[in-house]
């Protein structure tokens, strides 16, 4: 048994590589179709502020001007090397820019994304329990209101409320700028200031996430509580339900105990989509609150034609969500043995 599970898991690893590969081979097509010619791709990478003649020498450099596959070769290798260029705009290598900006956004993400789970789990299995009654259709009208809005909307008025009305929050940005940032040791804000013991900082940064993460965590929560509310219904209506309350077990216990630990397994599946639709959604949410995450830094970067952050952000973020569904794909397999065998 240990050893069929550590083949599912080793395939799964190598369809998850493979399809990075894939991504990074189409990202790479794309770029020479936009820039054919090695002085176009050097233009792409260190701006247009230089003349031919430089072109030409940064060209050769950087080696636009060698043979596709091996430009193909050296782009995947300097990948899993985190070498993804100089940026345009501040002189220095892109994955330094990279790791100021994403781990912010992976804080605000992992905990919009838990929010979301954990409130569409909570409002599903109600609505499931309830069916065809106020409540259920209270939480159909409240998901199905937050899933059809725009994020930025939910992000504006979670904004005007809670931080211009009440008061309650700050509105814009990371952490209050006069407070000394905690030393970098796993890269994450939350996990930095715990481990430094900066309690202030933590403080100030978990008031500046809680509207971003809330604000994921509402423009997600839908698809989890109508799988839930779905997979629910179906598990109330099985024999071992049934048999359960001819036991005499109490409600709450069948609801939570019986029913629900057979409806969370589909819900696994539906994390990996959630992360990404929560990774996508980062963008205009960190614009909203001017939260300085790989959002903010892409949107930036867009604007100012910055190429190489572009592609870096793209590539990072897209193997980001394939890397979730093949830790998806493992947990799937953990909670119900038969996909292993699939």
């Amino acid at each position: 048994m240990a050893s069929r599970f550590l083949f599912f898991v080793v395939r799964r690893g190598v369809n998850a590589l493979v399809t990075i590969i894939i991504m990074i081979a189409l990202i790479f097509m794309i770029i020479h179709l936009v820039a054919p010619s090695p002085t176009d791709m050097a233009r792409l990478y260190v701006g247009s502020h230089f003349n031919l003649q430089q072109l030409v020498q940064i060209a050769h450099r950087l080696g636009f001007d060698q043979p596709l596959y091996v430009q193909f070769y050296n782009y995947v290798v300097g990948f899993f090397q985190g070498n993804f260029g100089t940026d345009t705009i501040y002189g220095i290598p892109e994955i330094l820019v990279i790791q100021e900006y994403f781990p912010v956004t992976i804080d605000m993400v992992l905990i919009g994304t838990f929010l979301g789970v954990g409130l569409g789990i909570f409002t599903g299995a109600i609505a499931a329990s309830n069916r065809n009654t106020a409540p259920d259709y209270g939480i159909k009208a409240l998901y199905l209101g937050t899933w059809a809005a725009p994020p930025f909307l939910v992000g504006v008025v979670l904004q005007l409320i809670l931080a211009y009305d009440l008061g309650l929050l700050p509105t814009t940005g990371v952490a209050d700028p006069i407070l000394l940032h905690p030393a970098v040791v796993t890269g994450l804000p939350l996990v930095d200031s715990i481990l430094a013991q900066n309690w202030v900082y933590l403080y100030s940064y978990i008031q500046h996430l809680i509207l971003p993460a809330l604000t994921i965590g509402l423009i997600s929560f839908g698809s989890i509580t109508r799988l839930t509310r779905a997979t629910m219904v179906d598990a109330l209506d099985k024999d071992y339900v049934k048999l359960a309350y001819m036991k005499g077990l109490p409600r709450r216990k069948v609801i939570w105990g019986t029913a629900f630990r057979n409806a969370i397994i589909p819900i696994i599946t539906l994390l990996a989509i959630t992360f990404a639709f929560s990774v996508g959604g980062a963008v205009v949410v960190e614009d909203v609150f001017a939260y300085h995450g790989i959002g903010f830094f892409a949107v930036t970067a867009a604007y100012d034609l910055d190429y190489p952050a572009i592609l870096a952000i793209t590539i990072i973020v897209g193997a980001s969500v394939i890397v979730a569904n093949f830790i998806a794909d493992i947990l799937y397999g953990v909670m119900d043995p038969r996909v292993r065998l699939t």
